[in-house]
């Protein structure tokens, strides 16, 4: 009987911690997701503006470039990248689609994971994970530092 309890009360609490919200269903891990959803709006129209709504002055970018299983890394910074993405030719379709989130959130940052997959012109051009960190300021999820893989499929 002590034994049948026991099993019992172990499934009721693995049953209980399971149906806790995760930071990816929390409100806080939702409005997150909006920052990353304008950011990438913005980028996919060409509107700069928009994206900077939700990216820190002092934001950081940085890709990771891999291939034959060697990494190189690179560095933009905010003013090369608002250049690059005004400037892009108006017949260019970009998007990036998101695979998945992955959200951990401590007080007034939080750290995200997708994985994802770029097409141009409707065509898969690179694959890779992008690692956002985000500051919560003014009550608005400000994107400080982007770094993000990037290799041939």
């Amino acid at each position: 009987m002590r034994q049948l309890f026991i099993i019992l009360f172990f499934g009721f609490s693995v049953s209980i911690s399971a149906q806790e919200k995760t930071p990816n269903d929390s409100e806080q891990g939702k409005q997150i997701k909006q920052s990353i959803s304008v950011f990438f709006d913005g980028l996919q129209t060409a509107d700069t503006l928009k994206i900077q709504t939700v990216c820190h002055k002092e934001m950081k970018l940085q890709s990771i470039m891999e291939k034959n299983a060697i990494g190189t890394l690179s560095f933009e910074t905010n003013e090369e990248f608002y250049k690059s993405i005004a400037t892009l030719p108006k017949n260019l379709k970009i998007e990036e689609r998101l695979l998945s989130y992955k959200i951990q959130i401590d007080g007034s940052m939080a750290q995200v994971w997708t994985p994802y997959e770029f097409y141009v012109n409707d065509k898969l051009s690179h694959i890779g994970t992008n690692s956002f960190t985000l500051l919560l300021e003014n009550n608005v999820w400000k994107i400080v530092h982007i770094i993000d893989t990037r290799r041939k499929k």
